[in-house]
């Protein structure tokens, strides 16, 4: 392979991989949406994963507001958050239809037991709006400090490389891993390697580095509960 060969491969890898960051980070919920829709309920999906990501997207456009980086990573931001606003309606307008009068909540109850379990989707939109208005409010005052604005980034970086977290904590308390999908896991493990390989590549803050490593971690883990838990239900199978 010649000089202008090798080039060509490196300007195209350059030039794909920034979509690649915009929008690659979606293509995981894909499968677990469709098999929401599919399904009609969305009791093996932790909804919390939409919340980690919601939170940590907007404080990420604080932490561009205040060091501004690569414009793939903002356009990231923005895509992932619109996609699990359309993900949150869909297990709403899915879960609703089987709750009772008193099941049903909405974000006006103020009562802190059913945070994020609301049986309307304006309530999400309505707590959403409040907290980026009060983060950019904050990230306005906080300029001038550097060290406030990087906290801000990583902690934007750390909840998100907890992404798996709500997911690892419900299939260990239900001990099992059914009504999650297994392409969603290999799919964030993927995109996640991709991702952190691109912060090395292209010099991003090191906030992007260390959480990217972190995610990879632990959706591995819970690549390996799922492992787990499927050996677990054959075996008592074939047990009885």
């Amino acid at each position: 392979m010649d000089t202008s060969e090798t080039n060509v491969i490196v300007s195209s890898v350059k030039l794909v991989a920034p979509f690649l960051m915009i929008f690659g980070g979606i293509a995981p919920f894909i499968p677990q949406y469709l098999l929401i829709y599919k399904n009609k309920h969305c009791d093996g999906f932790s909804t919390f994963v939409c919340l980690n990501l919601l939170i940590s997207n907007i404080l990420r456009i604080c932490f561009w507001y205040g060091r501004p980086f690569e414009l793939p990573l903002l356009f990231q931001s923005i895509v992932m958050i619109t996609t699990m606003l359309i993900l949150i309606r869909l297990c709403v307008k899915v879960t609703v239809p089987d709750l009772t009068k008193d099941e049903k909540h909405t974000v006006w109850d103020f009562d802190f037991r059913y945070f994020w379990r609301w049986s309307d989707f304006n309530s999400y939109v309505l707590f959403l709006l409040t907290f980026a208005l009060f983060a950019l409010v904050v990230t306005r005052l906080l300029l001038s400090y550097p060290t406030a604005i990087n906290t801000i980034g990583f902690v934007s970086l750390f909840l998100e490389s907890m992404l798996g977290a709500p997911q690892f904590y419900r299939n260990w308390k239900k001990k099992s891993t059914m009504g999650m999908s297994v392409s969603m896991v290999a799919m964030w493990t993927t995109g996640d390697i991709f991702k952190t390989v691109y912060f090395i590549l292209r010099k991003a803050p090191e906030q992007f580095i260390v959480c990217g490593s972190m995610q990879v971690s632990l959706d591995v883990l819970i690549f390996l509960q799922y492992l787990f838990y499927n050996k677990f239900r054959r075996l008592s199978f074939s047990v009885k």
